[in-house]
This record gives C-alpha cells, sequence and structure tokens, in this order.
C-alpha cells in the first residue's frame, strides 16, 4: 500500500509538473516588425486610452489616475485593478513595447505571471500594431508616475495560483487581430473595430459560460451583446431585440445615449454612467456614429415580439382603479419624475415604457436603481446633476418586487414578475458598495 501511495504521488507531482512546465512557456508578441521600432503618437494614444475607459477600472476611489487598487469580485475571490501609470518599479514604466503588447493581448505580465480575465485582453487581442503602439507611447511618456503598490488578491489558495490561467488562455482566449469585413462599408468595419476590440462592450453586455469566458467575442452568434448579470446588475442587451433590446433605438438614438447618457428612450445608471463620463461622451462623431451603425446592424433572436403601447395601465390610474401595492407605491413616489403614463420627461426623467432596463429578463439593474437611487452622468453636452433619491430605506424588500413587477407590466411592458427574494440579493449587494 505504501508503495502504491508512493507512486500515485509521484505521478501527481510529475504530472503537475509537466503541466506547470508547459503553461510556464510564454507566448511569443506577434508584432509585425514595421510597427516594433516606430516612434508611437501620445495625443492618439490618449484618445484610444479614452476609448478603452482604462482609467474607470486603474483608477481606486479617492486614487491617482491609472494607479490602480480598484477591487473586483470575481468568482476565485477579489482581485485589484494594478498601476499602469509610467512609474517603473509600481506601473508599466519599465515595460518594452513587446511586453506591453503581451499584457494587452495575451494578458501576460513584464515578469512572466498570467493576469486574470477581469482584464479583458481577450478583446484587446484584435488592436491593431499601430493603435497598441500609440496607448504605448501615452502611458509610457505622458502618464504620471505613481509609486502605489500594486495589491495582491485576496483569492484564497489554490484559486490565487496563476499559472493555470494559460489553459484558461488556451481554452477560451482568440489571439488574432480584427479583419475587416470586406462584404460592409468603412463605416461598419470601424464599429465592429471599437466595439469588439479596445472599447470591449462584450466584457459587460455577453453572457458568460462557467469558467467566466465570454461566450461570443466577435458576433458570430446571437448571444454577443445579448446582455447579461453582472454583480448583481444586469448590462442590457444592445442587439436589436425586442423585449429588451435596441430594435425601436435609431442610429441618433444610440449617439445620444453614448455621447449625453440619455435619450428619448432610456437613460444609463451605474456603471454605464460612468463609461459615459470617462470614455464615450469623449469619442469623435464620426466613431460615435460607426458604433451605432455596427450595434443597429445586430439583429435579434427570431422569437423576438414586438413592443405595443398600452394605455390600460394610465387609464386604471386616472380612474382610481390601480389599487395594487405596487401601483400605490409608484403614483406616491414614481409618478411626478415619470409621470402617470411612465413616459418621464425627455432627457431628464427616464422613460419607463419600453425602456430596455426595465424590461430585459434579468431586473437587478432596476432593483439596483430602486434600491440605490441613480444620477445622470454631466458631459459637455449635457451638463446635469439631475439625480434620483434611493428608496431602499423607505421599502421593504416586498415593496420593491411589487413596485418593479407594476413597472416591468404596465404600459405595454411585457417583463416578468419581480420576487422580494431577488430584491433581498441585489439589496445586499447595494449595501456592500
Amino acid at each position: 500500500m505504501r508503495k502504491i501511495i508512493t507512486g500515485v504521488a509521484a505521478a501527481v507531482v510529475v504530472a503537475v509538473g509537466a503541466l506547470w512546465a508547459f503553461a510556464s512557456v510564454q507566448p511569443a508578441a506577434a508584432i509585425d516588425p514595421a510597427f516594433a521600432g516606430r516612434q508611437g503618437d501620445a495625443v492618439h494614444g490618449a484618445y484610444l486610452a479614452r476609448v478603452g475607459d482604462c482609467v474607470a477600472c486603474h483608477t481606486a476611489k479617492g486614487g491617482a489616475p491609472f494607479a490602480g487598487g480598484l477591487p473586483f469580485d470575481t468568482p476565485v475571490g477579489r482581485i485589484y485593478s494594478t498601476n499602469i501609470t509610467s512609474d517603473r518599479e509600481h506601473g508599466i514604466g519599465g515595460y518594452t513595447f513587446e511586453q506591453f503588447v503581451l499584457a494587452m493581448r495575451q494578458g501576460v505580465r513584464k515578469d512572466g505571471a498570467r493576469l486574470y480575465p477581469a482584464m479583458p485582453f481577450t478583446s484587446y487581442a484584435k488592436v491593431s500594431d499601430a493603435d497598441l503602439r500609440d496607448l504605448y507611447a501615452y502611458f509610457s511618456t505622458q502618464v504620471p508616475a505613481s509609486a502605489q503598490p500594486n495589491h495582491a488578491s485576496d483569492a484564497i489558495w489554490p484559486l490565487s495560483i496563476r499559472w493555470p490561467l494559460a489553459y484558461w488562455s488556451r481554452a477560451f482566449h482568440d489571439d488574432s487581430r480584427y479583419v475587416a469585413d470586406t462584404s460592409k462599408n468603412v463605416e461598419w468595419n470601424r464599429g465592429a473595430y471599437l466595439v469588439q476590440g479596445l472599447a470591449h462592450c462584450g466584457s459587460c453586455h455577453t453572457p458568460r459560460g462557467v469558467g467566466f469566458e465570454e461566450k461570443d467575442l466577435s458576433g458570430k452568434s446571437d448571444l454577443y451583446l445579448s446582455g447579461s448579470s453582472l454583480e448583481r446588475t444586469a448590462p442590457i442587451n444592445l442587439r436589436s431585440a425586442a423585449g429588451g433590446g435596441l430594435v425601436n433605438w435609431s442610429k441618433e438614438d444610440i449617439v445620444a445615449s453614448l455621447k449625453t447618457g440619455r435619450n428619448p428612450h432610456s437613460s444609463v445608471s451605474g456603471p454605464m454612467g460612468e463609461v459615459v463620463e470617462h470614455s464615450t461622451q469623449y469619442l469623435s462623431d464620426g466613431d460615435l456614429g460607426a458604433i451605432a451603425v455596427y450595434l443597429k446592424s445586430l439583429g435579434g433572436s427570431a422569437d423576438s415580439t414586438p413592443f405595443h403601447a398600452d394605455d390600460t395601465t394610465l387609464k386604471s390610474v386616472l380612474a382610481g382603479q390601480a389599487t395594487g401595492r405596487g401601483a400605490s407605491i409608484y403614483i406616491d413616489s414614481c409618478a411626478a419624475c415619470h409621470r402617470q403614463n411612465g413616459q418621464g420627461a425627455t432627457r431628464v426623467f427616464p422613460s419607463l415604457v419600453d425602456n430596455p432596463m426595465v424590461t430585459q429578463a434579468n431586473p437587478d439593474s432596476l432593483v439596483a436603481v430602486i434600491l440605490g437611487g441613480a444620477r445622470l452622468p454631466s458631459t459637455a453636452s449635457a451638463p446635469s446633476p439631475l439625480a434620483m433619491p434611493p428608496f431602499g430605506w423607505r421599502y421593504g424588500d416586498d415593496d420593491v418586487a411589487q413596485l418593479a413587477t407594476f413597472i416591468r407590466s404596465s404600459w405595454g411592458n411585457k417583463g416578468a414578475a419581480v420576487t422580494a427574494d431577488q430584491v433581498a440579493k441585489v439589496r445586499a449587494r447595494v449595501a456592500a458598495n
């Protein structure tokens, strides 16, 4: 028996050693020689950093820009974003261009350690050599150095071991650049390049699998950008689908949402508000239009049911016949701003009618706004301090569930009922933040 145990143990050690040895092989940067020695354009690099919204993830509350330390709760535990300033010890100031490319495209640090896929290198792999060169020029020459040390992850052993991530990449990572679709025009391809690449929209808006991988990275299926669940929020479906998608949004509506955070159909909330404030409001009109063209080209599922407005709810409210608990709370606490017809006031109070955040299958974002409130992003073209107050202190889980159910089933909306248990789970997350 002792010999058997010893033999098994030895076999396990050899197997683990072989797996470690394979995982430790560092991938190549795969850079076109024409760009290896080229001087980057730091001004354009600063614009690209806006497209990628790098500051949002790599800046902790109250911290120096790009100095890292922002916490992220992941399936393996809490991890922290890294310092990407020009500091040579704690940041990326000591990175060569080749090492920068490896981090961006392969998720491999200068020391060879693997980055968790919370870093969207699966999207950044599509970015061109020219754009990465400009990004490198910006971060290495224009971003002030910060000596803030990097925060070790809170993941427990063995989840804290990073070399197995090489096998995650082997299973889920496609290390190929964006290739233009010759059947589409220049504007469509520019939008696809931005959305699939630096803007990494799929990181939030595409559902993930059991390995935390995005189920589609390139729009090959209807899963791409079809909405997801993320830390008790529900990023909306960006496809032209009914029942929670953008089928009724025009190109101009999408541009307005990205530029100002609001349009006649909806307004952004939660993390998307920060995306608008820090990133998309700064994009050129041409790039915003290209993104909109690309998104409008993404169809919905075949069984989508078109939206039809319904005035039954309004009539019942006006007749004093809307007596359910959800209706009563809405009339008392919501109707003053969002109106009895649910349509709000354009660019001020968002409509709740055929609003993707309201009607989508996952109600978490709607519940989070009811509990914790929301604030419209303040942008150069639409400066605004307007905010919705939180109601979590005033109403219990069952009350909020009934209110959300009323909103999701009124004025033609067809959202499913919300339960008190669903509200309780979102409340725990809102309280934690």
